[in-house]
């Protein structure tokens, strides 16, 4: 049965932020683009975890399978320091990983700067759900969305999920043709 409601999940995975040390501005940057992006229903589950990737791989199994989140999508995480484990968490956890997001992500940070090359950003499938992940920075956050939003509400529809629209203003989502014949 297909929710109307698209539901994301937005995970920060920061160690400093979890212990309160630090202001998340990761995973508010998330919620505000995706307020100015989605035409659609939607609605966030929120969560701010360490950098532990036992416990990313059970945030992303318990949002995926028992939360029905449609699109996770994580912060932080993603570089080549000891404790960035949110890419291995990510690919633990699904039964499909999708490399573009990440390779596209990497392409358009590189024109912006030279240590984008550093990020480690993946997305897969884990049954019903994409997991996203990016990075920990808001500009870099903006700069990825844009990068790869346009593919995710088609995604959505390939896992049944719901019928995702965009502001076309803002961000415009591509769907062949065929499938907006069939839309729902």
């Amino acid at each position: 049965m297909t929710a109307s409601v698209f539901r994301v999940a937005i995970v920060t995975v920061s160690d400093r932020a979890s212990r309160g040390e630090y202001e998340d501005r990761g995973g508010p940057a998330i919620e505000h683009w995706l307020n100015q992006a989605l035409s659609s229903p939607w609605e966030a589950e929120k969560r701010l975890i360490e950098d532990e990737q036992l416990r990313i791989e059970e945030t992303l199994i318990t949002l995926a399978d028992k939360e029905n989140c449609h699109l996770i999508i994580t912060t932080g995480g993603t570089g080549p320091a000891l404790r960035d484990v949110t890419p291995e968490a990510t690919e633990a956890v699904c039964q499909k990983i999708m490399p573009g997001f990440g390779e596209l992500m990497r392409a358009e940070s590189l024109k912006i700067v030279p240590t984008a090359i550093l990020s480690r950003q993946t997305a897969g499938i884990r049954h019903r759900s994409l997991i996203l992940n990016l990075p920990g920075k808001p500009s870099a956050i903006d700069d990825c969305l844009k990068a790869v939003f346009p593919a995710i509400p088609y995604c959505i529809d390939l896992l049944e999920g719901p019928f995702v629209e965009t502001h076309d203003s803002f961000i415009k989502a591509f769907r062949p043709k065929h499938a907006l014949l069939n839309k729902r």
